[in-house]
């Protein structure tokens, strides 16, 4: 794989250093924590204040708006007064769009400068166009000439720069030859890095932003790809743009960001969520820890695998029927399972879990962890008397468990049995016995192997066939920060649980196999040794998204919650976030900066309390023109900032009423969802 080292381990990215005033990104430096001002640029005082709250809780650089040329000469003042309140070490941004002539004021005063390359030398009008090789040419002559002066600048002065491309704010002339794609994206970056690098101007560094990880672990991929093929090295700024509030938004930056820091890309981050911007900062950090405590210099086996890293393609599975309405497979959405602790705690978590405000969010498997003969006796008493609100249930067996304790429970439930076992590339007429049986009763199996038990283990699944199979990692290979990589790693001894994934899926590959796999997030697959509840939702973003976002995937279960509810809801959040399974109303929500037109956080809880209900739906809340029918990219409608006080509604990327009085934009919204067929009233049962 040409975007990265090694597929298997977190091998950083070579990049050449790029110096933010004092501060070295790319190269040996640490990964950086960025963040955003939210206060109108003017308000001196109000910026002041919030670049130091940033400062004191860890950000590095902070980035201030300056969407005019009063904005950027105001910049003068900010640096002066937060220089003198003891944080001249902290470099600050110049946030751009739209007005060359902002960026050069701005240049002036701080140490950074961010373009978006859509809109800083285009105007975009949505217009459909077909571009000649000449008239192309001629765009390219224009945009050399605009943007020229402030790569020269910078140089002279000694500014780096951000190079920000946004999936949704692509130009005119970009979108009518690549179109909305990541090539698209990268494309509109070489524009200007062409520019730069004929000035010898290198201190930049670029970004691929998208509210969609998919999209956006895409488009850095093919960026570092073509980086390489033109000998371009420059440091990348990851970060999931209109990630939204609470849960949501840190899942969603956690399978962006975390997917390509395992991948050994990134050498800054930001968090963007639709909160106070110093509750960015702890998220970012615990990200930009689990990765720096992977990272690798070396790799002596430049492994690859067969996902292809550019385009989503799910993988092709054999499919398996559980039930009418829980059927695995390539056309099937992944399915859930959730552990109970113990056969003590299966009575009460089966009553918990049917509840009504379960039923677009349903545990498809519970999974029961069987030690002993007693336990199966109990689970078989459980059984008999208690209506479990699953498809299947799922018996994490002991190995001193043999095929001949199982007859009672197998004649019990036929066909709702997943068997789940750890095989050792020794057992293989253990393996054998299990899947005659799992056959005879019309049960399954999942096989929870090592890499390398797969391996051994190839001419065995090959004869079994995968009609009744699944596969999942044995998570107690799983390896931790605390277990090093080897000097020289081989793929199976990945340092890290989503090489390990890949790995297995290879070695699936390898025998010929199509079998489904679960992908279990369990204590053991943790890259740190932490217990908060932010370091498991981290965990389980990484693992579960960086493989949904490949297409690996077909059951999840997330065990490191000891309440199944909250199992539950985590692990539909995550196949949210990845966009593996729609299972709520999506929000797409900006972070607050200084071009906010209202206050977003406030407007996207009250929102969300009134459409939060409609399953399939994506709703983009704006702050202003420039997050509006741009950045939204993709949303089915889109509530934007227009003028102070003032809201424009829009139904994907057209507007359709202007400059409504935002006390009356809310219901307005709702009768346009209504208008096109997307309301559906809220379930009492289920509030």
């Amino acid at each position: 794989m040409s975007y990265c080292a090694s597929r298997y381990h977190t091998v950083r990215r070579t990049s050449h250093p790029v110096n933010v005033g004092v501060i070295g990104v790319g190269g040996s430096h640490p990964l950086r924590i960025q963040s955003m001002t939210t206060s109108d640029t003017q308000d001196v005082a109000a910026t002041v204040q919030q670049s130091i709250a940033l400062a004191e809780v860890g950000c590095e650089i902070v980035r201030i708006t300056a969407p005019n040329v009063a904005a950027a000469k105001c910049l003068r003042a900010i640096r002066s007064q937060f220089s003198a309140a003891g944080f001249a070490h902290i470099p600050l941004v110049a946030d751009i769009h739209f007005l060359p002539s902002a960026a050069m004021e701005a240049v002036e005063h701080v140490e950074k400068i961010r373009i978006n390359p859509g809109n800083y030398a285009d105007k975009k009008k949505f217009a459909v166009r077909e571009y000649s090789d000449g008239d192309y040419d001629t765009e390219l002559a224009r945009l050399h000439e605009t943007f020229s002066p402030l790569v020269l600048r910078c140089q002279a002065l000694g500014r780096a720069m951000r190079i920000g491309t946004n999936h949704g704010s692509l130009s005119d002339r970009i979108m009518n030859r690549y179109g909305d794609t990541p090539l698209g994206m990268v494309e509109s970056a070489l524009e200007f890095l062409r520019i730069a690098r004929d000035h010898r101007y290198d201190q930049i560094m670029l970004s691929m932003k998208s509210s969609n990880p998919k999209v956006m672990i895409q488009a850095y991929r093919l960026l570092v790809e073509r980086m390489t093929q033109e000998d371009m090295h420059y440091p990348l700024h990851l970060g999931v743009t209109e990630a939204g509030d609470g849960e949501d938004g840190r899942i969603k930056s956690a399978i962006g960001i975390g997917s390509l820091l395992l991948d050994g890309l990134g050498d800054t981050i930001r968090v963007s969520l639709t909160e106070d911007s110093v509750y960015e900062i702890p998220v970012a950090r615990a990200i930009a820890d689990k990765a720096m405590s992977l990272w690798s210099s070396t790799v002596a086996v430049p492994a690859t695998d067969r996902i292809d890293p550019y385009h989503f393609n799910k993988r092709a599975t054999t499919a398996l029927t559980f039930s009418e309405t829980c059927r695995v497979g390539p056309e099937q959405p992944p399915r859930v399972i959730v552990r109970v602790p113990s056969i003590a705690a299966l009575s009460a978590a089966a009553r918990d879990l049917a509840s009504p405000k379960f039923k677009d969010t349903p545990p498809e498997g519970l999974l029961v962890p069987i030690g002993t003969a007693g336990d199966l006796a109990a689970l078989c008493e459980v059984a008999a008397t208690t209506p479990l609100p699953v498809s299947f249930l799922a018996l994490e067996l002991s190995p001193s468990l043999t095929p001949d304790l199982l007859q009672p429970l197998l004649a019990l439930s036929p066909g709702r049995l997943l068997l789940v076992r750890p095989f050792t590339a020794t057992e293989e007429s253990t393996l054998r016995a299990f899947a005659e049986i799992v056959r005879q009763h019309g049960h399954f199996l999942a096989c929870e192997l090592t890499p390398a038990a797969a391996h051994a283990l190839t001419c065995t699944l090959r004869a079994l066939g995968d009609d009744r199979l699944v596969f999942s990692l044995d998570a107690s290979a799983c390896l931790s920060s605390a277990g090093a990589p080897a000097a020289q790693p081989a793929p199976l001894d990945s340092a890290h649980a989503v090489g390990r994934h890949r790995a297995l899926v290879e070695a699936l590959h390898l025998a010929g196999s199509r079998a489904p796999i679960w992908i279990r997030t369990t204590a053991a697959t943790a890259v740190r040794g932490e217990n908060s509840f932010l370091s498991k939702l981290l965990e389980s973003s990484f693992l579960n998204g960086s493989l949904l976002c490949d297409g690996v995937g077909d059951f999840v279960s997330i065990e490191t919650e000891a309440d199944v509810t909250r199992s539950l809801k985590l692990a539909y959040n995550v196949l949210q976030g990845a966009g593996a399974r729609i299972s709520k109303t999506e929000f797409v929500a900006c972070p607050s900066c200084g071009r906010t037109l209202f206050d977003l956080q406030t407007t996207t809880q009250r929102i969300r309390a009134q459409t939060g209900h409609l399953k399939g739906v994506k709703l983009a809340i704006m702050g202003c023109i420039v997050n509006g029918p741009g950045e939204m990219a993709d949303a089915d409608f889109g509530y934007v900032g227009g003028a102070p006080g003032k809201i424009n509604l829009y139904v994907g990327k057209n507007c359709v009423q202007y400059n409504l009085p935002q006390a009356e934009a809310d219901a307005r919204l709702i009768a346009l969802i209504k208008e096109h067929g997307k309301w559906s009233e809220p379930d009492p049962a289920q509030t």
